[in-house]
């Protein structure tokens, strides 16, 4: 499904007080449309294996305030409502539609398709140079358009940093992809999330426009403050049990660590919707 690249060295919507932070777009990057970051309250919930309306606690069925759903789904009413599009890799059963255009795919030295061996059903995009961009982005562009057309308020581009796993993808090129994802965005009156890759938290917000971060294992490597530096509050956090496991971390201890998220949860790898087997929900 292309959802949690991490681990590879990688109630209702609060306005109370105070109306939900707006932001206008760079110039130069888009135009003068405002978009909406999501609230630094609340309940949060990530999901990208299944959709489902109210998370369980000890309480009983608690209302999401904001969500992370694939862009194949409907943005939840009521909630904030994050779209996610894998930006820089494909989505499983959709290689025949990326073959067709096999100039936009990352190439080995005997020509094959590059794909990402922690999700081999993902070829890797080349960004590298403007005519592979512009046709990536006539692919893509309309997905982005299409989570603005269905009500979503955001959304979320992974696999930014493609270009630290693969080193024939051109850094510049995969920077100057992820501008032109910020301008398509906010084109279309949505905020974007920069989505993992702590080491380009300036860059990615300064330079390339990102309005806040998505940030998958940061407890784990230790890099929450790399996000929080840059984008204070606006970052959502996900941790996974697998990998808390392997770290020798609880849950516990990474919502006690400093620069963590406000929105921080813990899920199932896999992201599965609530009541299936597997699932995992807590925040902290």
């Amino acid at each position: 499904m292309g959802h949690p690249s991490a681990g590879l060295a990688r109630a209702s919507v609060v306005v109370g007080a105070g109306v939900a932070l707006m932001l206008t777009a760079c110039a130069g990057e888009a135009d003068s449309e405002q978009v909406e970051l999501p609230p630094t309250e609340g309940v949060l919930d990530y999901q990208l294996g299944g959709a489902y309306d109210a998370v369980s606690s000890g309480a009983g069925e608690v209302a999401i305030d904001v969500v992370v759903r694939d862009a194949t789904a409907e943005p939840l009413e009521g909630a904030y409502s994050v779209c996610y599009v894998n930006g820089f890799q494909t989505q499983p059963g959709e290689a025949e539609q990326w073959l067709a255009t096999p100039e936009l795919l990352l190439r080995d030295q005997a020509g094959e398709p590059v794909v990402d061996p922690d999700w081999p059903d993902e070829f890797i995009l080349d960004p590298s140079t403007a005519a592979q961009r512009e046709g990536i982005l006539d692919l893509l562009s309309p997905v982005i358009a299409g989570c603005a057309e269905a009500g979503f308020d955001a959304v979320e581009i992974d696999n930014l940093d493609t270009w630290t796993r693969f080193g024939e993808v051109s850094e510049d090129g995969a920077h100057a992809l992820a501008r032109a994802y910020v301008e398509v965005a906010h084109e279309h009156g949505l905020a974007i999330a920069q989505k993992n890759a702590a080491e380009v938290t300036q860059v990615a917000q300064e330079h390339l426009g990102f309005d806040f971060a998505v940030a998958e294992e940061c407890g784990v490597w230790g890099e929450c403050a790399a996000y929080s530096d840059v984008y204070g509050e606006y970052v959502l956090q996900v941790e996974y049990p697998d990998a808390l496991d392997e770290a020798g971390l609880t849950f516990a201890e990474v919502c006690a660590m400093p620069g963590t998220a406000p929105l921080t949860v813990l899920r199932d790898r896999d992201l599965v919707a609530a009541g299936e087997p597997g699932y995992v929900y807590e925040s902290c």
